[in-house]
């Protein structure tokens, strides 16, 4: 796609020749006259086009808007129009373009234009096309990995943002064992996103951030599992944020932190999951010292900007009634995931043992799913150490290995386990395990 836009790197590379032209006092001839009005309609034909047709209607962009991106755009393309934007402001220390330079070489005289359309509430930052540095109209303007991506077709690629860690998406919607009630939730979940453009944009839908998603149940019963799955569906990466490391003991550390964490991910094409956040989520208790209160003020700070927040964010907990009233009202969707029934049960056995093992003719997944309780975790957990099992010892899943896998996983929890709970497997559990 770059290829397509060398008319307008071929246009900024002009102007920018002008004003330097102008700054040392030499006129514009015809001839460059000229050449601009030339190479401006072929610009004006390729904004017409596919190529910037999507992103204009998409966004809702103005012409200026579009200049703005190109403008933003040109340096990480063609490096030595970096290089003449650093000559041509000096005093700034990057290759990207402020406002005022910007304004300047396109003439403009009014550069309260430009404050209209890089306003926060514009396109181009409510839609996080470009991001910019303090410093008002001399602060350098550069495009989004998401308009890299959008425009030029480069893959977004990008560190993992402060007190986050990628999770590798594996799942799928499609692999997801849940009654049905569950998974449509999750498809309207995916349209609050897919869907924003058309509502706030094109219906004139007050923009509500987010969406903000709860996920509530026991553990093992697919919580971060439908995270991956809905992150897969929209082709983004997914970070797991760590909330030890953004709470700080010290007054006015963790709102700095979580604004860092907010600022960074703004607008951006990620998910972000809050795993078991009832540990800082939970129900606010009476003020009794000075530190309670401004935890709760840390908890306060952290809703208002996951409110504001441009993008998906999803919090898992196994205590729903944990979760405070007052934030509750403030998800977009809440997912109650279940335990799994028989009938689960057994689509699960079968999803999970590998696909190309050695399996016993005697192994009944109808069976395995009535024969003990488990979570999907804990399937996914025993089904994988039968497999080794088999792997190790040279021979198929059988219902032995199984059995002997099942009675290893119930022993985690450090509970006493009762055979019987076995169901039917108990018949096929060795004497020594």
């Amino acid at each position: 796609m770059s290829a397509l836009m060398a008319c307008e790197w071929a246009r900024i590379d002009r102007l920018a020749n002008c004003l330097l032209e102008s700054r040392r006092g030499q006129p514009m001839d015809d001839k460059k006259v000229e050449e601009l009005v030339q190479i401006q309609k072929q610009v004006d034909a390729v904004r017409d086009d596919t190529l910037w047709g999507g992103i204009i209607s998409r966004y809702g962009l103005e012409r200026l808007d579009t200049d703005i991106l190109a403008f933003t755009l040109a340096p990480d393309v063609e490096p030595r129009l970096g290089w003449m934007f650093q000559t041509l402001q000096s005093g700034v220390s990057s290759a990207y373009p402020s406002a005022a330079l910007i304004c300047e070489m396109l003439g403009m005289e009014q550069i309260g234009v430009f404050h209209q359309r890089l306003d926060g509430r514009a396109p181009l930052l409510r839609h996080g096309l470009i991001e910019s540095a303090e410093g008002g109209v001399y602060a350098p303007l550069r495009a989004t990995s998401k308009t890299r991506s959008e425009l030029l077709g480069w893959k977004a690629s990008r560190a993992a943002p402060k007190g986050a860690m990628e999770v590798p998406v594996i799942g799928t919607i499609e692999d997801l064992v849940l009654p049905q009630n569950c998974l449509q939730v999750l498809r309207e979940y995916l349209m609050w996103i897919h869907c924003r453009d058309v509502v706030v944009g094109q219906w004139g839908a007050k923009s509500s951030g987010g969406p903000v998603a709860l996920f509530s149940g026991p553990s093992g019963t697919g919580k971060s599992y439908a995270a991956e799955a809905l992150a897969h569906a929209l082709g983004w990466p997914l970070y797991r944020v760590d909330l030890g490391l953004l709470v700080s003991k010290y007054i006015g550390e963790t709102e700095k932190n979580l604004n860092m964490l907010f600022d960074s991910t703004h607008g951006e094409p990620m998910v972000l999951l809050f795993d078991e956040a009832d540990a800082l989520f939970g129900k606010r208790g009476e003020v009794k010292e000075a530190r309670d209160r401004y935890a709760n003020m840390e908890v306060s700070h952290l809703l208002t900007r996951m409110e504001c927040h441009q993008g998906p964010c999803i919090l898992t907990t196994n205590l729903r009634d944990a979760i405070d009233s007052a934030f509750a009202r403030r998800f977009h969707a809440v997912v109650d995931f279940p335990r799994p029934d028989a009938k689960a049960r057994c689509q699960l056995w079968k999803q999970h043992i590998p696909p190309k093992a050695p399996l016993a003719s005697e192994v009944d997944f109808q069976m395995l799913g009535k024969a003990v309780i488990l979570t999907g975790g804990q399937i996914r957990n025993a089904a994988l150490h039968a497999a080794y099992i088999a792997a190790g010892e040279g021979g198929e899943v059988d219902l032995r290995r199984i059995a002997r896998s099942v009675w290893a996983e119930l022993g985690k929890d450090g509970r006493e386990r009762v055979k019987r709970s076995l169901g039917e497997l108990v018949n096929h559990l060795p004497e020594v395990a």
